[in-house]
């Protein structure tokens, strides 16, 4: 089987912070021309830039993963400036606090769109020329609640859920064409993800956690932790498939007895 060509154009969706602007500047800091997306453009010219400084190649482009039209949209001036991507890192996500009961339909829907029709859009819109071309990477950036789920992120929790089974079965559909799909599935991790949160909804949340054994410590995951393990997926040699990556956060150092 052939090596990884020398130029790997890479898209990092949901890049504007935390565990995507982590992997931007991993890939690019392996050689990976990259493209950041994410609805907050500005955020991800601040990161593009910081990547141009050190040596890097990356440019940031608007992107909804939300609207159709968008992902579209990003999809052609990413062809126009970098060229055929051959890295495409899902990252972008919607987190919100709430019971199953007390969550809407409506609030219900947005996350799944979010999270998982956003998945789906931005595979649509660039799997098919990596499979013309039998060779590339997808990565999806999951959450440890696939195997541990907790109370009070339910919608979350499903998303979750169903983008590993988009995944999953992508996986079984690229067989034999020479694209590769990984799942990266985190642990705890300090991002913005929970940002405008009340404080009390978040405390709710890590004590629920903890009365059903998710939170065990308070040891906490730095994103370029999981920015590390994505560059290393893809960077795994033609012909080696590392399908799920499972990152968890030490926990800290207790004191001898």
């Amino acid at each position: 089987m052939p090596p990884h060509p020398a130029r790997r154009p890479a898209v990092v969706a949901g890049a504007s912070a935390g565990i995507g602007a982590e992997i931007a500047r991993a890939l690019a800091a392996g050689k990976h021309p990259v493209a950041l997306g994410a609805r907050r453009v500005e955020r991800c010219e601040q990161v593009a830039a910081g990547i141009r400084d050190a040596g890097g190649e990356a440019q940031a482009f608007e992107l909804d993963v939300s609207d159709s039209e968008s992902v579209a949209a990003f999809g052609k001036a990413v062809l126009d400036t970098l060229g055929e991507v051959d890295v495409v890192v899902a990252n972008a996500g919607l987190m919100a606090p709430g019971s199953v009961a007390g969550t809407s339909p409506e609030q219900l829907a947005a996350v799944l769109n979010t999270n998982v029709v956003g998945l789906q859009r931005l595979l649509a819109a660039f799997l098919p020329a990596m499979i013309e071309r039998r060779r590339g990477d997808v990565v999806l950036i999951s959450s440890d609640v696939v195997d541990q789920p907790r109370p009070l992120i339910g919608p979350y929790v499903s998303s979750k859920w169903a983008a590993e089974g988009l995944l999953r079965t992508l996986q079984m559909e690229l067989e034999g064409t020479g694209v590769r799909a990984s799942i990266v599935r985190p642990g705890p991790t300090a991002t913005e993800i929970s940002i405008g949160w009340e404080m009390a909804d978040a405390l709710k949340v890590v004590e629920a956690g903890k009365r059903f054994g998710s939170l065990r410590h308070f040891g906490w995951l730095h994103p370029s932790a999981v920015a590390q393990t994505v560059a290393h997926v893809v960077a795994a040699p033609r012909g080696t498939h590392i399908a799920l990556s499972h990152v968890t956060p030490e926990a800290p150092i207790e004191d001898a007895p």
